[in-house]
C-alpha cells in the first residue's frame, strides 16, 4: 500500500546539459537572444511571406500533422472520461408461456451507473500519459511548421540565385556575341584565322548550354515549391537575390538554452513524459482495482411473483478485485513500459546532441561562406582586370587567343561561384534559426 504511492509523482522535466555543445573554435556569443525573432522579422520580402502564408494553409504535411493533433486531444478527454462515472438508461422487457399457461409479462426500466474508483492510479496515469501525447503532436507540428518554413525560403532564395546566375550567363554570352563580331571582322581583315573565330563560337555555345541548364534548374525549382505550398505548378513572383537583407544580430550570438524550445527536443521530451506516466500504469496494474455500481428503475418482477404495475427497485453494489495470476501479462506489460522509457531517454540525449550539432555546422557554413565570399569577390575583380589586359594585349599580338578564352571562362566560373556562396550564406542563416528552434518559446 505504502509503495502505491509512487505511483502518484509527477514527471520532472529533463535537465539538459549544453556545456560543450557549441564549439570553442566557432567563437560564438552564447548570451545573446537572436533566436527568438518571428519568421515574419527574419523574411521581410514580401513575395516570401506570402509564400509562406499559402504554404502554411495548404501544405498536406502539416494538415496531417494538425489532425494527428485533435486525435491525440480526443484520446485525451478519453482518458479524463475514464476517471468519471457512467450512467446509461437500460430497459428490458420479456414474454414467456409455460405448458400453454398464461403468458407472463415482464419488464424493468431504470438507470445504471458504475464507478471505478482510481484508488492506486491507473486510470490518472493514463490521463497523464494521454496529455504528454497531446505535447508530443503539437511539438510535432511545431516541427513541421518550422522546416516547413525553412523549406519554402530556401526554395525561394534558390530561385533568386538561378535568376542571378542568369543574369550574368546571359551577360557572358552578349559579350562572346560582340566578340564573335570582332573576330569576323578581324578575319575579313586577314588578323584572324577561321579557327579564332571556330573558338569565339564554341565558348559562346558553351555559355548558352549553361543558360538552357539554369532555366531547366529554374522549372523544376518552381514545380518543387509549388507541390510544396500546395498549389498547381507555374511561375513563381520573387525579387532579386541583390536586395536580400538578413538581420544582423541573427549572427550576433547563439544562445544554446534556446535549444530547449525546439520543437523536436520538446517532442522528444513529451515522448518520455508518456513513457515515464505508461511505467506508473504499468505498474498500477498491479493493484487492486474498486468499482461502484448500482441502478434504480421499476420492475414488475420483484422476485416473488409477477406483478402489474410495477414497483420502484434499487440496487447497489462494490466490487473490489486484485490481481493474482494474469498468465504473466501484468509483468510483461511493466517490463515493455521500462523498456520504452529508457528508449525514449536515449533518444531524447541524442536529440540534444544532434541540435548541437546542426547549431555548429549552421555557424561554420555561414562564417565559411562570409569568408569565401570576400575572397572571391577580390578574385572577380583581379580576373576582370586580366581579361582587359588580355583582350587588350592580343589586338598586338602579344598573347594568343587561348589566353583570352581561359580568362574569359575563369571570370564566368568566379561570378558563378560567388552567388552560390552568396546562397550558401543565406542558406546557413536559416540553418541556424531553424537549429535554434525557428523563433518558437
Amino acid at each position: 500500500m505504502l509503495s502505491s504511492c509512487g505511483l502518484y509523482k509527477d514527471y520532472q522535466p529533463q535537465q539538459i546539459d549544453t556545456k560543450g555543445l557549441i564549439r570553442e573554435d566557432l567563437n560564438a556569443d552564447t548570451t545573446s537572444s537572436i533566436a527568438s525573432l518571428k519568421w515574419e522579422e527574419l523574411f521581410t520580402d514580401p513575395n516570401l511571406q506570402s509564400l509562406i502564408r499559402e504554404g502554411l494553409e495548404h501544405n498536406s504535411d502539416l494538415a496531417v500533422a494538425k489532425l494527428n493533433i485533435d486525435e491525440a486531444m480526443a484520446s485525451l478527454g478519453s482518458a479524463k472520461g475514464a476517471l468519471m462515472p457512467t450512467v446509461d438508461v437500460a430497459g428490458s422487457g420479456n414474454l414467456s408461456s409455460y405448458d400453454g399457461n398464461k403468458t407472463t409479462k415482464t419488464y424493468s426500466l431504470g438507470p445504471e451507473a458504475s464507478w471505478q474508483i482510481d484508488v492506486f492510479g491507473k486510470l490518472t496515469n493514463a490521463k497523464k500519459s494521454a496529455a504528454a501525447t497531446v505535447e508530443e503532436r503539437q511539438a510535432y507540428a511545431q516541427a513541421v511548421r518550422t522546416q516547413l518554413i525553412a523549406a519554402i525560403a530556401e526554395y525561394y532564395y534558390t530561385l533568386e540565385t538561378l535568376d542571378a546566375k542568369v543574369k550574368v550567363t546571359q551577360q557572358t554570352i552578349n559579350s562572346w556575341t560582340e566578340y564573335v563580331g570582332t573576330q569576323k571582322a578581324l578575319m575579313k581583315a586577314g588578323q584572324a584565322t577561321s579557327s579564332d573565330v571556330s573558338q569565339a563560337e564554341a565558348s559562346k555555345l558553351s555559355a548558352e548550354t549553361t543558360l538552357q541548364q539554369l532555366y531547366q534548374q529554374i522549372s523544376q525549382t518552381e514545380n518543387s515549391l509549388c507541390a510544396l505550398i500546395g498549389r498547381t505548378s507555374g511561375n513563381v513572383t520573387r525579387g532579386n537575390l541583390d536586395e536580400v537583407k538578413m538581420p544582423e544580430k541573427l549572427a550576433a550570438g547563439v544562445p544554446v538554452d534556446m535549444l530547449a524550445t525546439r520543437p523536436d527536443v520538446r517532442q522528444a521530451e513529451a515522448s518520455l513524459k508518456s513513457a515515464f506516466y505508461n511505467v506508473n500504469k504499468a505498474r498500477a496494474a498491479f493493484y487492486p482495482s474498486l468499482t461502484l455500481s448500482g441502478s434504480a428503475g421499476w420492475t414488475n418482477s420483484g422476485g416473488v411473483g409477477v406483478t402489474n404495475p410495477g414497483a420502484l427497485l434499487l440496487q447497489a453494489a462494490g466490487s473490489l478485485v486484485q490481481p493474482i495470476l494474469a498468465n504473466g501479462q501484468n509483468k510483461a506489460n511493466l517490463e515493455i513500459a521500462k523498456a520504452q522509457q529508457e528508449e525514449a531517454k536515449i533518444k531524447f540525449r541524442q536529440t540534444v546532441l544532434d541540435a548541437g550539432n546542426e547549431v555548429n555546422n549552421a555557424l561554420k557554413s555561414y562564417q565559411t561562406s562570409v569568408n569565401t565570399i570576400k575572397l572571391e569577390s577580390q578574385q572577380i575583380e583581379k580576373l576582370k582586370q586580366t581579361l582587359g589586359d588580355t583582350e587588350a594585349q592580343m589586338k598586338y599580338g602579344s598573347v594568343n587567343y587561348l589566353q583570352v578564352i581561359v580568362a574569359r571562362q575563369s571570370l564566368l566560373t568566379s561570378q558563378l561561384n560567388v552567388l552560390s556562396d552568396r546562397y550558401n550564406e543565406i542558406d546557413s542563416y536559416i540553418s541556424l534559426y531553424q537549429a535554434l528552434g525557428g523563433g518558437v518559446k
